[in-house]
């Protein structure tokens, strides 16, 4: 093959509100953290560790507006973009580096409605919803969550 991809896929949660830039001309940038965790069990002390892992994202006009509209810290959300790796020069003279997924298409796992009703039906432990063709892309990924125990390292 001789082409090249840049290609990033992730399922994680909101880590703060969508932070909205707008520019002369009418263009808009929104940015937020994204928190991804891995889980899996220390075979030595028989612990579960849990690593969480934030990535920068960007989402750009009407889709930066959609986001800040629907999403809020600690929402779910399915991101498909690309990295970009940006530098800067910072207020100490030092060189800065910051790496971001730069994101093409989303779908919202849950919602600002959602998690609102969620938080008020107290007394459910079950957060069940019936899943949708756009949660498809979810699925993998918890079942591999559980398949990572079994791992020899």
């Amino acid at each position: 093959m001789s082409g090249t991809l840049n290609k990033v896929m992730l399922i994680g949660h909101l880590g703060d509100e969508v932070k909205m830039h707008y520019f002369e001309g009418g263009n808009c940038i929104g940015r937020f953290p994204l928190a991804t965790n891995e889980t899996y069990t220390n075979r030595q002390t028989g612990e579960r560790v849990t690593n969480t892992d934030w990535h920068n994202i960007v989402v750009r006009n009407k889709a930066a507006e959609i986001c800040e509209k629907y999403l809020s810290k600690g929402d779910k959300v399915y991101v498909e973009g690309r990295l970009k790796n940006r530098q800067w020069q910072g207020e100490d003279g030092n060189t800065r580096y910051t790496t971001e997924v730069h994101v093409q298409d989303f779908t919202f796992l849950t919602t600002k409605k959602e998690s609102m009703a969620n938080a008020q039906s107290s007394g459910s432990s079950s957060n069940y919803q019936e899943p949708s063709k756009a949660e498809s892309p979810a699925a993998p990924v918890d079942n591999s969550e559980e398949e990572d125990d079994d791992l020899p390292f």
